[in-house]
């Protein structure tokens, strides 16, 4: 009999196929699964920092069926009456300030309502260059042609799409990392995690970091506390975190596959390499004592093997692909500073797996971005169930072989929906009530159709600008 922590619920025995499933060592379909969907397998590729405009705007431009509130416009008018021709950027994805303040300053909230004209008030973090004022061009307005992400465009046109899904709370990437695992931020601000004045910081962003971030309790003031959702229902001090917090306990969507004993992973960076953090900083388990320092550990793999398990076709029921671990995946991510082409190419391989493998008849497919990077986006987005304002638009793709064909879903959505399709799939448990009130992407799916068929996915060279990227610790512990 094998033991296993499910959360909240002490220890229980998981026996035979339960506990091969939870180890990955069986298809996902040997675990109880709903009846009425041939999905066995909900693949999440969550990519770094982009809008549904600075993607798809130009794609839109070309394809307006699709595209009920427009392509990317040829003007911008400003709160501040400057009106801007948006750019085409540059292979180099540009550096752009997207914390918490950006994008409230983005945003331009006036009356509880998102006026997405405030983009020249994106102010540069200390002396960098990250502003989008006029002294930069207002270099956070603008996109990209569809011929600078073949790929993307091409799965975008051939399958479904999403151009009404919201990040969920206005914050970066720790914040976006966590909502892709709780559908809350507990309440954290959701800032990215700094070293405490006069500490030392540790690898990452998360409970093994020693890092602060804000915090806040329901109608409280904010607080510095660690970057740690505790359990202390562990033998570690503090729940986890480094230091006393006030921070609650929180479930999450793989505790709930667990307990239904369905097998899951995280494919990104298991450990901290190199120099700086190489995409430990985004592998969600660390940011949960009770993924961090619980068995659960051993299901975040570096990003490689989803390559080897899509091939081998024993991909897992739930997978999460953040950037990074070998191979210079970081550089694939799509964040500011690198390559576009790069990015493009590393989502056309991770498609490429699953349509070539075994799995792809039976597995759904969800693209997306964690948050939009400071680039914008002319839509504005609205509050969640639990009354906290979303975040600015993101790019969603849906690839199945029942995904609508040439879709575009227009229902009101945030990464809580993606969890709220993987919950009403497999028939597990919802997490609170963002994801338990959020459409699950019904309106993309047909499982009566004949299963499309996949898309060829492309390989390019890289410009010589992505090639002279440096990974230095800066850049990898994404400043901004």
């Amino acid at each position: 009999m094998t033991f296993t922590r499910i959360a909240r619920r002490g220890l229980v025995p998981v026996l035979a196929a339960g506990a091969l499933a939870l180890a990955g060592l069986v298809p996902a379909a040997t675990a109880t699964a709903r009846a009425s969907t041939p999905i066995r397998h909900v693949v999440v590729i969550d990519m770094e920092n982009h809008s549904f405009d600075n993607l798809l705007g130009y794609w839109c431009d070309n394809h307006p069926r699709r595209c009920p509130d427009g392509g990317m416009p040829s003007k911008v008018t400003l709160s501040n009456g400057a009106v801007v021709t948006p750019d085409v950027m540059p292979d180099t994805v540009p550096d752009v300030n997207h914390q918490v303040q950006a994008q409230l300053a983005a945003m331009n909230i006036v009356g509880g309502t998102p006026r997405m004209n405030g983009w020249q008030n994106i102010a540069a973090i200390g002396s960098q260059n990250d502003s989008c004022s006029a002294a930069t061009g207002y270099k956070c307005i603008g996109g990209y042609k569809p011929s600078q992400i073949p790929n993307i465009t091409s799965l975008a046109q051939r399958f479904a799409i999403s151009d009404m899904t919201f990040s969920m709370a206005d914050s970066p990437s720790w914040g976006g990392h966590l909502y892709a695992a709780m559908a809350s931020l507990d309440g954290f601000l959701g800032n990215n995690p700094v070293v405490p004045r006069g500490g030392q910081g540790g690898p990452g962003w998360g409970c093994d970091s020693r890092k602060v971030t804000q915090w806040r309790a329901a109608g409280g003031a904010l607080k510095w506390v660690p970057s740690c959702i505790p359990d202390h229902n562990l033998p570690q001090a503090n729940g986890g975190a480094f230091e006393p917090t006030p921070v609650a306990y929180h479930s999450t969507i793989f505790d709930e596959l667990d307990h239904a004993g369905l097998s899951w992973r995280i494919y990104g960076a298991a450990a901290a390499t190199g120099a700086g953090d190489g995409g430990y900083i985004w592998s969600v388990c660390p940011s949960l004592a009770e993924c961090l320092y619980t068995s659960q550990r051993s299901r975040l793999v570096d990003h490689s093997q989803f390559v080897a398990n899509a091939g081998a076709g024993t991909l897992p029921a739930f997978s999460l692909v953040t950037s990074g671990g070998s191979g210079g995946a970081v550089r694939a991510s799509c964040h500011n500073k690198f390559s576009i082409t790069a990015c493009d190419n590393y989502v056309g391989s991770l498609v490429s797996a699953v349509e070539n493998g075994p799995d792809w008849q039976s597995t759904a497919i969800f693209i997306t971005w964690d948050d939009f990077g400071g680039f914008y986006d002319q839509v504005p987005p609205g509050t969640n169930p639990d009354g906290t304002q979303r975040g600015p638009r993101l790019p969603l793709i849906i690839v199945s072989p029942y995904a609508k064909a040439r879709y575009t879903d227009t229902t009101s959505a945030t990464f809580a929906s993606i969890l709220a399709y993987a919950e009403h799939t497999f028939g597990i448990a919802p997490l609170g009530p963002n994801d338990k009130q959020a459409y699950d992407f019904a309106h993309a799916f047909n499982y009566s159709q004949a299963p499309l068929k996949p898309t060829q996915m492309v390989t390019r060279p890289l410009p010589p600008s992505a090639r002279h990227i440096r990974l230095t610790p800066a850049l990898l512990d994404d400043p901004s």
